[in-house]
């Protein structure tokens, strides 16, 4: 198993301010990092700028702005996120079937109109902070029916996601001791590894830690570990 290959299955939670500090702690992590997510906070501050930031630096762009709403706002919303070059989109799972179908469609139509490569869509089944998951089948299936890629879950999701031939976008991946955490369904980067996420989503373990870079390192060290195992 590559370092690069590592890399490929890791994110960065950009939840640290504005654009500049964004791009600094990307670049810190970046050889260990290979996508960054952008979510609500840092797009509201930044925009599209974001992505392209993003890019410049070497790293694919998880869009985590968890579209929900009337299919045909989703599509639209989705087909320009798609032109700018996204590699991965998240919808809310609740919003459906049909919500969930338009908007991997209008995320498809919007990359191959700009030249992109087809992203990925994710459908978010049930957020890591919520103690309550019992409408994760439903949503997996939701997810599965309207042509998903992958969806965003737990560890403690991932073998049923599995079985129904999706991929796997994992957060509340945890190391050691975080204080002031909102997160209740949580794992370590190794057990999640070893239970077949195919992506982890990892911030306040590396963002809040004194040394980012060498945090990064570690946890890149630690799957690597599983990986070649």
């Amino acid at each position: 198993m590559s370092g690069s290959a590592v890399r490929d299955r890791l994110a960065i939670a950009l939840d640290v301010g504005g654009l500049v500090e964004a791009c600094r702690m990307a670049e810190r992590v970046q050889p260990w990092f290979g996508i960054a997510k952008v979510g609500y906070e840092l797009y509201a501050e930044a925009g599209p700028a974001a992505f392209d930031a993003m890019h410049n630096l070497g790293v694919r762009v998880f869009a985590d702005l968890k579209l929900h709403d009337i299919p045909n706002t989703v599509a639209r919303g989705a087909r320009v996120l798609g032109r700018r070059g996204v590699d991965f989109l998240n919808f809310h799972a609740a919003g459906g079937v049909e919500m969930l179908r338009a908007g991997v469609e209008g995320l498809k139509e919007g990359a191959a109109d700009a030249g992109h490569e087809a992203p990925i869509a994710l459908g978010v089944t049930v957020l890591t902070s919520d103690a309550d998951a019992s409408a994760f089948g439903q949503r997996l299936e939701w997810a599965a029916k309207a042509g998903c890629g992958g969806v965003v879950c737990s560890a403690l999701e991932i073998a049923a996601v599995r079985t129904a031939g999706l991929r796997t976008m994992v957060p509340g991946i945890r190391v050691g001791a975080v204080t002031g955490d909102d997160q209740v369904r949580v794992a370590t980067p190794d057990d999640a590894i070893r239970g077949g996420a195919d992506w982890l989503v990892i911030g306040r373990p590396v963002t809040g830690a004194d040394d980012p870079a060498q945090a990064a390192a570690a946890i890149h060290a630690l799957v690597e570990g599983v990986l070649v195992s």
